[in-house]
Protein backbone atom coordinates (compact mmCIF):
# COMPACT_ATOMS: atom_id res chain seq x y z
CA UNK A 1 0.00 0.00 0.00
CA UNK A 2 3.02 2.69 0.35
CA UNK A 3 4.26 1.86 -2.89
CA UNK A 4 0.87 2.71 -4.33
CA UNK A 5 0.38 5.79 -1.83
CA UNK A 6 3.73 7.50 -2.64
CA UNK A 7 2.59 9.28 -6.00
CA UNK A 8 -0.01 10.94 -3.75
CA UNK A 9 1.67 11.62 -0.81
CA UNK A 10 1.69 15.14 -1.30
CA UNK A 11 -2.36 14.95 -1.12
CA UNK A 12 -2.46 12.68 1.53
CA UNK A 13 -0.21 15.03 3.47
CA UNK A 14 -2.32 17.86 2.96
CA UNK A 15 -5.67 15.16 4.31
CA UNK A 16 -3.65 14.59 7.11
CA UNK A 17 -3.00 17.78 8.28
CA UNK A 18 -6.38 19.40 7.52
CA UNK A 19 -8.56 16.13 9.58
CA UNK A 20 -6.12 17.08 12.39
CA UNK A 21 -7.02 19.99 12.57
CA UNK A 22 -10.81 19.78 11.77
CA UNK A 23 -10.35 16.62 14.48
CA UNK A 24 -9.34 19.03 17.40
CA UNK A 25 -11.66 21.98 16.93
CA UNK A 26 -15.02 20.21 16.78
CA UNK A 27 -14.16 18.59 20.36
CA UNK A 28 -12.31 21.69 21.64
CA UNK A 29 -15.40 23.62 20.76
CA UNK A 30 -17.87 21.47 22.68
CA UNK A 31 -15.11 21.45 25.72
CA UNK A 32 -15.03 24.91 25.75
CA UNK A 33 -19.05 25.43 25.08
CA UNK A 34 -19.80 23.71 28.29
CA UNK A 35 -16.92 25.93 30.25
CA UNK A 36 -18.42 28.78 28.83
CA UNK A 37 -21.82 27.51 30.25
CA UNK A 38 -23.51 27.44 27.00
CA UNK A 39 -26.90 24.78 27.53
CA UNK A 40 -26.94 21.67 25.99
CA UNK A 41 -29.58 22.68 23.69
CA UNK A 42 -27.41 25.94 22.37
CA UNK A 43 -24.40 23.09 22.05
CA UNK A 44 -26.61 21.17 20.09
CA UNK A 45 -27.72 23.85 17.89
CA UNK A 46 -24.25 25.34 17.55
CA UNK A 47 -22.60 21.67 16.41
CA UNK A 48 -25.41 21.08 13.71
CA UNK A 49 -23.98 24.31 11.61
CA UNK A 50 -20.97 21.93 11.14
CA UNK A 51 -23.39 19.51 9.01
CA UNK A 52 -25.90 22.13 7.06
CA UNK A 53 -22.30 24.05 6.19
CA UNK A 54 -21.27 20.17 4.87
CA UNK A 55 -24.57 20.66 2.67
CA UNK A 56 -23.57 23.84 1.26
CA UNK A 57 -21.05 22.69 0.33
CA UNK A 58 -21.19 19.82 -2.13
CA UNK A 59 -23.28 22.86 -4.03
CA UNK A 60 -20.33 25.53 -3.91
CA UNK A 61 -17.43 23.83 -4.07
CA UNK A 62 -17.73 22.61 -7.90
CA UNK A 63 -18.57 26.22 -8.69
CA UNK A 64 -15.72 27.60 -7.15
CA UNK A 65 -13.45 24.92 -8.79
CA UNK A 66 -14.22 25.53 -12.24
CA UNK A 67 -13.87 29.43 -11.54
CA UNK A 68 -10.73 28.97 -9.90
CA UNK A 69 -8.73 25.91 -10.36
CA UNK A 70 -7.84 23.23 -8.03
CA UNK A 71 -4.33 24.52 -6.41
CA UNK A 72 -6.25 28.27 -6.06
CA UNK A 73 -9.53 26.72 -5.02
CA UNK A 74 -7.55 24.32 -2.19
CA UNK A 75 -5.94 27.71 -1.32
CA UNK A 76 -9.24 29.98 -0.87
CA UNK A 77 -11.16 27.30 0.87
CA UNK A 78 -8.03 26.35 3.40
CA UNK A 79 -7.53 30.18 4.18
CA UNK A 80 -10.88 30.34 4.94
CA UNK A 81 -11.48 27.31 7.48
CA UNK A 82 -8.27 28.93 9.65
CA UNK A 83 -9.16 31.98 9.76
CA UNK A 84 -12.81 30.68 11.08
CA UNK A 85 -11.01 28.46 13.57
CA UNK A 86 -9.52 31.76 15.04
CA UNK A 87 -12.82 33.78 15.25
CA UNK A 88 -14.02 31.26 17.37
CA UNK A 89 -11.53 32.55 20.15
CA UNK A 90 -12.11 36.10 19.21
CA UNK A 91 -15.85 35.69 19.90
CA UNK A 92 -17.10 33.72 22.21
CA UNK A 93 -21.12 33.63 21.39
CA UNK A 94 -23.21 30.78 20.54
CA UNK A 95 -24.93 32.72 17.63
CA UNK A 96 -21.38 33.26 16.01
CA UNK A 97 -20.30 30.01 16.55
CA UNK A 98 -22.96 28.78 14.78
CA UNK A 99 -22.30 30.68 11.51
CA UNK A 100 -18.99 29.89 12.19
CA UNK A 101 -19.65 26.34 12.16
CA UNK A 102 -21.64 26.38 8.79
CA UNK A 103 -18.72 28.33 7.44
CA UNK A 104 -16.08 25.52 8.52
CA UNK A 105 -18.42 22.59 7.14
CA UNK A 106 -18.67 24.18 3.85
CA UNK A 107 -14.65 24.92 4.03
CA UNK A 108 -13.84 21.22 4.56
CA UNK A 109 -16.27 19.68 2.93
CA UNK A 110 -15.21 21.79 -0.18
CA UNK A 111 -11.39 21.00 0.63
CA UNK A 112 -11.84 17.00 0.83
CA UNK A 113 -13.70 17.48 -2.62
CA UNK A 114 -11.00 18.55 -4.12
CA UNK A 115 -8.34 16.25 -3.19
CA UNK A 116 -10.69 13.40 -3.99
CA UNK A 117 -11.24 13.98 -7.18
CA UNK A 118 -7.38 14.81 -7.78
CA UNK A 119 -6.94 11.57 -6.56
CA UNK A 120 -9.60 10.23 -8.16
CA UNK A 121 -8.07 11.81 -11.37
CA UNK A 122 -4.58 9.71 -10.37
CA UNK A 123 -5.39 6.49 -9.39
CA UNK A 124 -4.36 3.89 -11.82
CA UNK A 125 -7.79 0.98 -12.90
CA UNK A 126 -5.61 -1.60 -10.76
CA UNK A 127 -4.75 0.59 -7.45
CA UNK A 128 -7.87 2.22 -6.96
CA UNK A 129 -8.86 0.13 -4.07
CA UNK A 130 -5.59 0.24 -2.39
CA UNK A 131 -5.62 4.00 -2.71
CA UNK A 132 -9.28 4.16 -1.30
CA UNK A 133 -7.90 2.19 1.96
CA UNK A 134 -5.24 4.53 2.56
CA UNK A 135 -7.07 7.58 2.10
CA UNK A 136 -9.47 5.89 4.87
CA UNK A 137 -6.56 4.87 6.92
CA UNK A 138 -5.11 8.74 6.98
CA UNK A 139 -8.85 9.96 7.52
CA UNK A 140 -8.94 7.79 10.74
CA UNK A 141 -5.73 8.34 11.83
CA UNK A 142 -6.01 12.22 11.65
CA UNK A 143 -9.39 12.14 13.38
CA UNK A 144 -7.84 10.56 15.98
CA UNK A 145 -4.29 12.68 16.80
CA UNK A 146 -6.64 15.62 16.29
CA UNK A 147 -8.05 14.55 19.75
CA UNK A 148 -4.62 14.32 21.43
CA UNK A 149 -3.76 17.53 20.80
CA UNK A 150 -6.86 18.98 23.00
CA UNK A 151 -4.49 17.83 25.70
CA UNK A 152 -1.63 19.99 24.36
CA UNK A 153 -3.22 23.92 26.06
CA UNK A 154 -6.49 24.13 28.95
CA UNK A 155 -9.65 24.54 26.60
CA UNK A 156 -9.87 27.77 27.91
CA UNK A 157 -7.17 29.17 25.94
CA UNK A 158 -6.08 30.71 22.71
CA UNK A 159 -3.62 28.12 22.00
CA UNK A 160 -5.71 25.59 21.13
CA UNK A 161 -7.68 27.41 18.28
CA UNK A 162 -4.10 28.70 16.99
CA UNK A 163 -3.11 25.09 16.42
CA UNK A 164 -6.23 24.23 14.99
CA UNK A 165 -5.37 27.61 12.69
CA UNK A 166 -1.65 25.92 12.26
CA UNK A 167 -2.57 22.50 11.06
CA UNK A 168 -5.27 24.34 8.58
CA UNK A 169 -3.09 26.47 7.28
CA UNK A 170 0.40 24.20 6.88
CA UNK A 171 -1.77 22.00 4.76
CA UNK A 172 -1.55 23.61 1.96
CA UNK A 173 1.93 23.86 1.82
CA UNK A 174 2.30 20.18 0.15
CA UNK A 175 -1.15 20.72 -1.77
CA UNK A 176 0.64 23.75 -3.54
CA UNK A 177 4.35 21.86 -4.00
CA UNK A 178 2.38 18.82 -5.49
CA UNK A 179 3.32 18.14 -8.76
CA UNK A 180 0.18 16.09 -9.70
CA UNK A 181 -1.92 18.04 -12.38
CA UNK A 182 -5.22 18.89 -11.17
CA UNK A 183 -7.99 16.78 -12.80
CA UNK A 184 -11.42 18.58 -14.86
CA UNK A 185 -14.35 19.26 -12.73
CA UNK A 186 -17.31 17.19 -13.61
CA UNK A 187 -20.59 18.22 -11.58
CA UNK A 188 -22.37 15.00 -10.21
CA UNK A 189 -25.87 15.23 -10.37
CA UNK A 190 -27.49 13.35 -7.37
CA UNK A 191 -29.93 10.49 -7.92
CA UNK A 192 -33.90 11.55 -7.44
CA UNK A 193 -34.59 10.62 -3.69
CA UNK A 194 -37.64 8.77 -4.86
CA UNK A 195 -35.78 6.66 -7.45
CA UNK A 196 -33.25 5.68 -4.31
CA UNK A 197 -35.93 4.79 -1.99
CA UNK A 198 -37.95 2.82 -4.50
CA UNK A 199 -34.46 1.03 -5.18
CA UNK A 200 -33.52 0.82 -1.49
CA UNK A 201 -35.36 2.19 1.36
CA UNK A 202 -33.44 -0.02 4.24
CA UNK A 203 -29.94 2.12 2.64
CA UNK A 204 -31.83 5.81 2.95
CA UNK A 205 -33.06 4.69 6.35
CA UNK A 206 -29.51 3.47 7.52
CA UNK A 207 -27.53 6.97 5.94
CA UNK A 208 -30.44 9.13 7.65
CA UNK A 209 -30.30 7.07 11.15
CA UNK A 210 -26.11 6.90 10.94
CA UNK A 211 -26.18 10.73 10.53
CA UNK A 212 -28.97 11.13 13.41
CA UNK A 213 -26.74 9.46 15.52
CA UNK A 214 -23.27 10.15 14.39
CA UNK A 215 -23.71 13.64 13.99
CA UNK A 216 -24.76 13.78 17.70
CA UNK A 217 -21.42 11.85 18.54
CA UNK A 218 -19.07 14.38 16.82
CA UNK A 219 -21.32 17.46 18.19
CA UNK A 220 -21.50 16.67 21.46
CA UNK A 221 -19.67 13.40 22.32
CA UNK A 222 -17.31 15.54 24.19
CA UNK A 223 -19.31 17.61 26.18
CA UNK A 224 -21.44 14.64 27.25
CA UNK A 225 -18.17 13.34 28.51
CA UNK A 226 -17.75 16.30 30.01
CA UNK A 227 -21.34 15.78 32.00
CA UNK A 228 -20.68 12.30 32.83
CA UNK A 229 -17.11 13.94 34.82
CA UNK A 230 -14.46 12.92 32.54
CA UNK A 231 -11.55 15.00 33.12
CA UNK A 232 -9.98 16.49 29.63
CA UNK A 233 -7.52 13.39 28.92
CA UNK A 234 -10.31 11.50 29.55
CA UNK A 235 -13.22 13.39 27.27
CA UNK A 236 -10.06 13.03 24.40
CA UNK A 237 -9.99 9.21 25.10
CA UNK A 238 -13.54 9.10 25.10
CA UNK A 239 -13.58 10.22 21.94
CA UNK A 240 -10.09 8.41 20.27
CA UNK A 241 -11.94 5.24 21.52
CA UNK A 242 -14.79 5.25 19.41
CA UNK A 243 -12.92 6.89 16.63
CA UNK A 244 -10.20 3.91 16.29
CA UNK A 245 -13.21 1.19 17.27
CA UNK A 246 -14.71 2.39 14.08
CA UNK A 247 -11.17 1.73 11.68
CA UNK A 248 -10.62 -1.41 13.23
CA UNK A 249 -13.95 -2.75 13.42
CA UNK A 250 -15.04 -1.85 10.05
CA UNK A 251 -12.99 -4.25 7.91
CA UNK A 252 -14.38 -7.48 9.25
CA UNK A 253 -18.23 -6.12 10.01
CA UNK A 254 -17.20 -5.54 6.17
CA UNK A 255 -16.14 -8.66 4.86
CA UNK A 256 -19.50 -10.21 6.91
CA UNK A 257 -21.41 -7.43 5.23
CA UNK A 258 -20.24 -8.83 1.26
CA UNK A 259 -20.97 -12.53 2.49
CA UNK A 260 -24.71 -11.99 3.53
CA UNK A 261 -27.84 -10.38 3.43
CA UNK A 262 -26.96 -6.83 3.92
CA UNK A 263 -30.39 -5.42 5.38
CA UNK A 264 -29.58 -8.68 8.11
CA UNK A 265 -26.32 -7.74 8.89
CA UNK A 266 -27.44 -3.64 9.14
CA UNK A 267 -30.23 -4.90 11.56
CA UNK A 268 -27.63 -7.05 13.27
CA UNK A 269 -24.99 -3.84 13.49
CA UNK A 270 -27.56 -1.40 15.02
CA UNK A 271 -29.30 -3.59 17.58
CA UNK A 272 -25.53 -4.45 19.04
CA UNK A 273 -24.55 -0.56 18.75
CA UNK A 274 -27.74 -0.02 20.67
CA UNK A 275 -26.82 -2.40 23.24
CA UNK A 276 -23.18 -1.42 23.37
CA UNK A 277 -24.51 2.25 23.61
CA UNK A 278 -26.91 1.06 26.92
CA UNK A 279 -23.85 -0.83 28.21
CA UNK A 280 -22.14 2.49 28.27
CA UNK A 281 -24.70 4.37 30.40
CA UNK A 282 -25.09 1.51 32.74
CA UNK A 283 -21.33 1.93 32.98
CA UNK A 284 -20.34 5.64 32.51
CA UNK A 285 -19.11 5.99 36.04
CA UNK A 286 -16.84 3.48 35.64
CA UNK A 287 -13.94 5.28 32.70
CA UNK A 288 -12.61 2.35 31.49
CA UNK A 289 -15.35 -0.05 31.04
CA UNK A 290 -17.17 2.93 29.37
CA UNK A 291 -13.88 3.24 26.97
CA UNK A 292 -14.04 -0.16 26.28
CA UNK A 293 -17.45 -0.28 25.74
CA UNK A 294 -17.11 3.12 23.43
CA UNK A 295 -14.69 1.55 21.24
CA UNK A 296 -17.13 -1.06 20.44
CA UNK A 297 -19.65 0.86 19.94
CA UNK A 298 -17.48 3.03 17.44
CA UNK A 299 -16.39 0.09 15.79
CA UNK A 300 -20.43 -0.98 14.64
CA UNK A 301 -21.88 2.72 14.79
CA UNK A 302 -18.96 3.95 12.07
CA UNK A 303 -20.29 0.77 9.62
CA UNK A 304 -24.24 1.68 9.51
CA UNK A 305 -23.42 4.32 7.03
CA UNK A 306 -21.18 2.29 4.83
CA UNK A 307 -23.02 -0.71 5.23
CA UNK A 308 -25.99 1.18 3.98
CA UNK A 309 -24.19 2.53 0.57
CA UNK A 310 -23.48 -0.60 -0.32
CA UNK A 311 -26.69 -1.95 0.71
CA UNK A 312 -27.91 0.84 -2.23
CA UNK A 313 -25.17 -0.30 -4.33
CA UNK A 314 -26.21 -3.87 -4.59
CA UNK A 315 -29.16 -3.05 -6.34
CA UNK A 316 -28.47 0.27 -8.23
CA UNK A 317 -26.97 -0.05 -11.75
CA UNK A 318 -23.69 1.04 -12.26
CA UNK A 319 -24.14 4.46 -13.89
CA UNK A 320 -25.88 5.26 -10.73
CA UNK A 321 -23.48 4.27 -8.31
CA UNK A 322 -21.71 7.75 -8.16
CA UNK A 323 -24.88 9.68 -8.25
CA UNK A 324 -26.81 7.11 -5.79
CA UNK A 325 -23.58 8.10 -2.92
CA UNK A 326 -24.64 11.74 -3.35
CA UNK A 327 -27.92 11.41 -2.44
CA UNK A 328 -27.11 9.67 0.38
CA UNK A 329 -25.05 11.78 1.51
CA UNK A 330 -27.99 14.36 1.30
CA UNK A 331 -29.54 12.37 3.72
CA UNK A 332 -27.26 11.40 5.95
CA UNK A 333 -26.28 15.24 6.22
CA UNK A 334 -29.41 16.11 6.83
CA UNK A 335 -29.63 13.67 9.49
CA UNK A 336 -26.25 14.96 10.94
CA UNK A 337 -27.81 18.23 11.03
CA UNK A 338 -30.67 17.13 13.07
CA UNK A 339 -29.10 14.70 15.24
CA UNK A 340 -27.05 17.51 17.41
CA UNK A 341 -30.29 19.10 18.09
CA UNK A 342 -32.35 16.27 19.33
CA UNK A 343 -29.68 15.01 21.12
CA UNK A 344 -28.86 18.43 23.20
CA UNK A 345 -32.61 18.46 24.31
CA UNK A 346 -32.66 14.32 25.31
CA UNK A 347 -29.18 15.64 27.42
CA UNK A 348 -30.88 18.86 28.66
CA UNK A 349 -33.50 16.23 30.30
CA UNK A 350 -31.40 13.86 31.47
CA UNK A 351 -27.58 14.35 32.05
CA UNK A 352 -24.36 13.35 29.79
CA UNK A 353 -25.74 10.07 29.42
CA UNK A 354 -28.64 11.12 27.66
CA UNK A 355 -26.44 10.77 24.64
CA UNK A 356 -25.57 7.21 24.74
CA UNK A 357 -29.51 6.85 25.36
CA UNK A 358 -29.92 9.07 21.82
CA UNK A 359 -27.79 6.34 20.37
CA UNK A 360 -29.41 3.59 21.79
CA UNK A 361 -32.93 4.68 20.66
CA UNK A 362 -32.33 5.99 17.21
CA UNK A 363 -30.18 2.67 16.20
CA UNK A 364 -32.97 0.26 17.90
CA UNK A 365 -35.70 1.97 15.65
CA UNK A 366 -33.13 1.14 12.75
CA UNK A 367 -32.77 -2.13 13.46
CA UNK A 368 -36.52 -2.71 13.92
CA UNK A 369 -37.06 -1.12 10.54
CA UNK A 370 -34.57 -2.43 8.97
CA UNK A 371 -35.47 -5.87 10.43
CA UNK A 372 -38.80 -5.57 9.02
CA UNK A 373 -37.58 -4.88 5.57
CA UNK A 374 -35.20 -7.93 5.71
CA UNK A 375 -38.26 -9.90 6.21
CA UNK A 376 -40.21 -8.95 3.55
CA UNK A 377 -37.83 -9.89 0.73
CA UNK A 378 -35.69 -13.03 0.11
CA UNK A 379 -32.11 -12.75 0.50
CA UNK A 380 -30.03 -10.90 -2.43
CA UNK A 381 -26.40 -11.47 -3.27
CA UNK A 382 -24.14 -9.34 -2.50
CA UNK A 383 -22.91 -7.44 -6.03
CA UNK A 384 -20.08 -4.71 -5.20
CA UNK A 385 -17.75 -4.43 -1.94
CA UNK A 386 -17.99 -2.80 1.33
CA UNK A 387 -15.82 0.46 1.90
CA UNK A 388 -14.80 1.61 5.28
CA UNK A 389 -14.94 5.44 5.34
CA UNK A 390 -15.84 8.31 8.01
CA UNK A 391 -16.04 12.16 6.77
CA UNK A 392 -15.99 11.85 3.28
CA UNK A 393 -17.76 12.92 -0.04
CA UNK A 394 -19.18 11.09 -2.94
CA UNK A 395 -16.38 12.01 -5.07
CA UNK A 396 -14.18 9.44 -3.21
CA UNK A 397 -16.28 6.51 -4.62
CA UNK A 398 -15.29 6.87 -7.88
CA UNK A 399 -12.11 5.12 -6.70
CA UNK A 400 -13.79 2.25 -5.98
CA UNK A 401 -13.12 -0.13 -8.76
CA UNK A 402 -17.11 -0.96 -9.60
CA UNK A 403 -17.74 2.77 -10.57
CA UNK A 404 -14.71 2.75 -12.77
CA UNK A 405 -15.43 -0.18 -14.51
CA UNK A 406 -19.01 -1.63 -14.60
CA UNK A 407 -19.45 -5.33 -13.56
CA UNK A 408 -20.82 -7.72 -15.52
CA UNK A 409 -24.74 -7.55 -16.02
CA UNK A 410 -26.42 -9.25 -13.26
CA UNK A 411 -30.02 -10.18 -12.61
CA UNK A 412 -32.66 -8.10 -11.57
CA UNK A 413 -32.44 -7.82 -7.62
CA UNK A 414 -35.29 -7.72 -5.58
CA UNK A 415 -36.32 -4.32 -4.05
CA UNK A 416 -35.06 -3.75 -0.56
Amino acid sequence: MLTVARPVSSLLAGVALLLTGAGLLGTLLAVRAVQEGFPERVIGLVMSGYFAGFLLGTWLAPRVIRRAGHIRAFAIFASLASSTALLHALKVDPWTWALLRIATGSCLVSLYMIVESWLNAQAPPGQRGQIFAAYMIVNFLALAAGQGLLLLYPPGEFAGFAIVALLLGWSLVPVSLTRIHPPAVNEMQPLSLRRLHQVSPAGVAGAFGSGFAMGAFWGLGPVAAQRMGLETAQVAAFMVAAILGGAVIQWPVGHWSDRHDRRRVLAAVCAGAAVLALAAYALREQPLLLMTCMFAFGGLAFTVYPVSIALANDLLQPEELVAGAGTLLLVHGTGAALGPMAAGQTMALTDGGGLLLHFATVLLLLAGYVGWRALRAEPVVASTHFAPMVRTTPTVLELLPEAAAPPPEREDAIRR
